[in-house]
Formats: C-alpha cells, sequence, structure tokens
C-alpha cells in the first residue's frame, strides 16, 4: 500500500511539473517549424504566381501577418479501493492530455498596397546595395534592370512576325556583356558600390538615398581589359571619381548611369515567359510560346503529371505540376533573389481585409 501511494504522488508530481515546461520545451521547435513552414508556403505562392503569369492568369498575395500557437495542458488522477473484492485492493488511475490550437492571421495585398508591391518600379538606390551584401550583381541585374543606358534587357513574350522592328538596336548582347562584366570586377573586389542617404528637408516627408559605382583601377591585364570595356559600355566619364545610378533609360547626362528598374510584375512576367508550357496547354490556345532564349534563360522551371520527388519547390496548376529541381543551382539562386526583391518591394500600407483561421487538432 506505501508503495502504491508513493508511485501516485511520483506521477502526480510529474504530470503537474510537466505542465510549467510545455513553453519553454516548444519554443525552440515551434520557431523552427513555424518558420520553414511560412518560408515554403512564401516559395509555392511565388511559384504559383509564376505559372499563372505564363497563363496570363491574375497573380496576388496573400501575406502571414500574424500566428498565434496555443496549448492545452489537461491531467486527471483518481484513488479508490474496489469494495466488491477480498481482500479490499486499491485501484487508481493517471490521464493526461496536451492539445494544440494554432491560429493564422492572413491578410491579402490589396489596393495602394497591390500597386506598390506589384506595380511600382523597384529603385535602384534600393537594388544596388543588395550586391554590397554579396548578392551577384549579374543575375541581380538580370531580374531587376529592363535596361542600362541605351542596352535593352527586354524579353517580349513573342517573337513572331510584326512582334519587334528588326532593323532596331536594342543592345540586348552588349546588356549581357555588360553585367557578365560586372560580376568578374564584383568577384575581383574592383567594382565600389556607395549608398548615401539624405536626412528629410522641409519640403519632403521622406528620406533621399543616392546611390554610386565605381570601378578600381588594376594591375593585372585580363582585368584591365574588362574594366575598360566595362567603363566604355556605361559611358564612364574620366571627370568623375563615382558615377551616380540613377532611375531613367537612353544616354544618361554626364557623370550618370541610367538604370530602368522594373516593378515586381515586369519581373515575374519576364520570368513566366521563359517557362516551358505542355504542348496540349499550346495547342488548345491557352497560352502562347515561351521565348527561345535558352542561354539567358534564368529560372529553369520543369512540368510534369507526376508529382516530383527532388523538388526545391513545386506547385500543382491545371493538372501539371511545376518545380524548380533541388540540383539546379542557378535556377534557385535566382528565384531566392526574386523572393528577396519580392520582399523588398512590399510596404507597411494597409492591404484591406484580414482573413482569421483557427485551426483544431
Amino acid at each position: 500500500m506505501h508503495k502504491i501511494k508513493k508511485a501516485i504522488y511520483i506521477s502526480f508530481t510529474l504530470i503537474l511539473g510537466g505542465c510549467y515546461n510545455i513553453g519553454s520545451q516548444r519554443l525552440g521547435k515551434d520557431q523552427d517549424e513555424y518558420s520553414i513552414s511560412i518560408i515554403e508556403s512564401n516559395k509555392r505562392q511565388t511559384l504559383q504566381n509564376l505559372i499563372r503569369l505564363r497563363y496570363a492568369d491574375t497573380p496576388g498575395l496573400l501575406d502571414t501577418t500574424q500566428l498565434i500557437s496555443g496549448y492545452q495542458f489537461q491531467q486527471s488522477a483518481f484513488l479508490g479501493v474496489a469494495s466488491d473484492t477480498f481482500p479490499i485492493r486499491p485501484n487508481g488511475g493517471i490521464a493526461a492530455q496536451l492539445q494544440q490550437n494554432p491560429t493564422f492571421t492572413f491578410q491579402p495585398v490589396t489596393g495602394d498596397a497591390y500597386a506598390h508591391s506589384f506595380l511600382s518600379p523597384l529603385s535602384p538606390a534600393s537594388l544596388l546595395p543588395l550586391a554590397m551584401g554579396g548578392l551577384p550583381i549579374d543575375v541581380l541585374l538580370q531580374l531587376s534592370a529592363q535596361s542600362i543606358n541605351s542596352m535593352s534587357n527586354n524579353r517580349p513574350f513573342s517573337k513572331n512576325a510584326g512582334d519587334m522592328d528588326s532593323n532596331s538596336n536594342y543592345k540586348i548582347e552588349e546588356f549581357f556583356e555588360l553585367i557578365h562584366n560586372l560580376r568578374l570586377l564584383q568577384a575581383a573586389g574592383l567594382l565600389e558600390i556607395q549608398l548615401q542617404k539624405y536626412p528629410k528637408i522641409k519640403d519632403k516627408s521622406y528620406e533621399t538615398s543616392h546611390v554610386f559605382l565605381n570601378i578600381y583601377p588594376t594591375q593585372n591585364p585580363n582585368l584591365e581589359k574588362i574594366t575598360q570595356n566595362t567603363k566604355k559600355l556605361l559611358n564612364f566619364s574620366p571627370k568623375y571619381k563615382h558615377m551616380e545610378v540613377v532611375y531613367g533609360s537612353g544616354t544618361p547626362k554626364p557623370g550618370e548611369i541610367n538604370i530602368l528598374s522594373r516593378s515586381m510584375l515586369s519581373i515575374l512576367g519576364q520570368i513566366a515567359y521563359q517557362i516551358n508550357i505542355p504542348e496540349d496547354k499550346l495547342s488548345s490556345g491557352g497560352t502562347e510560346k515561351s521565348i527561345d532564349d535558352k542561354e539567358n534563360s534564368i529560372v529553369n522551371i520543369k512540368y510534369g503529371k507526376i508529382k516530383p520527388q527532388n523538388q526545391f519547390v513545386s506547385v500543382y496548376y491545371d493538372r501539371y505540376y511545376y518545380w524548380i529541381d533541388r540540383q539546379d543551382f542557378k535556377s534557385k539562386l535566382a528565384f531566392t533573389i526574386t523572393q528577396m526583391l519580392l520582399e523588398l518591394s512590399k510596404t507597411t500600407q494597409s492591404s484591406g481585409a484580414i482573413v482569421t483561421i483557427p485551426v483544431n487538432k
């Protein structure tokens, strides 16, 4: 009898003690699991928007604004004696139950926030500092720049007769030569990007930012050749130590470099137009043929009827799976930078209705 009482006492102690440690024990695990879930959800949303744009479908954003994970710990125990047996024997029981009740709050991006996130061009002063942090400048500019000075990065949806004036000089080859050179100079540590912020002034309610680009001299003959070629493509003036990068197109003013930056809708659209589509979707008229430019294709998105097993991200759309292969580093890098640009484009403006979904388990 004494042993039974002791066992029950110990069990009570363990149950009651455990309820006080739920929070600390679950904190790290919940943080990891929910963080991974939100990241994977955002990846699928971006890929879904790319596929939707490829089919001229409407893209959209649904941001996770709040996540509450609640726990309810219930425990019970009883002790009694069986009076209908001889000799009389004590009996008892212990029970415990842990319930999790997460609640997710989503906010659709609409109105001014939608226009800002999708339709407003990204500022060069916001884009180029990303290269200061180590992002490959060639991938960054291929995604976000419509043109640099007079060099075009425009990829039309199709190249049928009449789509483009064959006599026009868009200098597309020069654009890719330039960003390749800039990447080599960045890797060699010869590319300098400076961001200067100016405080708010009387007639403006926001601070202004200016970004400058400079190319260091080098004694390496191969790099010196690349340096001179890059400066020629950018119309680098020897009168200026730094060239200011500004938003614009065409021939720049002395001391400036024009970058016509894209909006997120344009960035997603240019990626979407390069996605290969099943033949039955083309023959049915659901979309146009993809751009035939495999050499400069930045994200390789595959498709198939069977769910992929080694995907970096995948979605299901109109009876087909679309995915990026986990072993395709180039595509993963470009897709990840696209995710970063999408976050950069978001605003704190109110987006309208909020959707709260409690989940019972």
